[in-house]
């Protein structure tokens, strides 16, 4: 696959880097490079553009205030729905997904309107903030093994008729909503409350946007020592004794 390359934009890493969302970007990069893949990466802070011609788009998570600073200025840039609109991947995390949604409440309690990328409406929650692990089956069509994952949000995200739920929870809360759905997807826009990173605790998510981005249905075996030996880690923990 050496005669690809891979265009990776990580999205406003100066407002949206809670919980080592970074992380995110090193596993797409490293799992597309062990492919032979050229890797153009490209980090783009709030007060820059984003480019249109990306092929994965990384948002991650952030506080309040820089969450509403975040998505007034990526509806002026208007970038990020661009690419959507030209088939970009994108995934996005916590606050990250809540904007790429039609609204939520900011740090003002005031509702801000999102990108509208995802059929997905947030509120925040009047119960407990939703804090802790969670493990969860994946929608079976996406085709990849159970999620684990840590939230910590007080956000509570209605999906909409469109949207198709990520996941389901076994252990955890997930949407928030009572219903054991976890975030959101359509074709090519994903959102999940996950931390972990998520992509480094489940690399077949990282694979999956690659595949997406490429148009392929498999990307040749790599060793995953490492990642299942951390997968393993983080189940046990979520699942043993307290």
């Amino acid at each position: 696959m050496s005669d690809s390359s891979l265009r990776v934009v990580w999205v406003y890493p100066d407002l949206l880097s809670t919980y080592g969302d970074q992380g995110n970007v090193l596993v797409v990069e490293r799992r597309a490079q062990q492919r032979g893949l050229a890797v153009q990466r490209m980090d783009v802070r709030s007060d820059q553009p984003i480019p249109t011609s990306g092929d994965i788009y990384l948002v991650g998570g952030g506080e309040d205030r820089p969450q509403r600073l975040a998505a007034e200025r990526l509806r002026r840039d208007g970038g990020l729905s661009r690419a959507a609109d030209n088939g970009a991947i994108i995934l996005s995390v916590c606050a990250g997904y809540q904007i790429l949604g039609h609204e939520f409440v900011n740090d003002l309690g005031q509702r801000e309107e999102g990108l509208g990328l995802l059929d997905v409406t947030s509120v925040r929650g009047e119960g407990e903030r939703c804090v802790g692990d969670v493990l969860a089956d994946v929608d079976e069509r996406l085709r990849l093994p159970q999620l684990t994952g840590f939230e910590n949000h007080q956000g509570v995200t209605h999906l909409g008729p469109t949207a198709r739920p990520f996941a389901r929870v076994r252990l955890g809360r997930g949407n928030g909503t009572g219903d054991g759905t976890e975030g959101a997807w359509n074709d090519t826009v994903f959102g999940t409350y996950m931390h972990g990173p998520v992509l480094a605790r489940n690399p077949q998510i990282a694979d999956l946007l690659i595949k997406l981005a490429l148009d392929v249905n498999a990307l040749p075996p790599v060793d995953d020592r490492w990642y299942e030996a951390l997968r393993r880690e983080r189940v046990a923990a979520a699942t043993g004794p307290a």
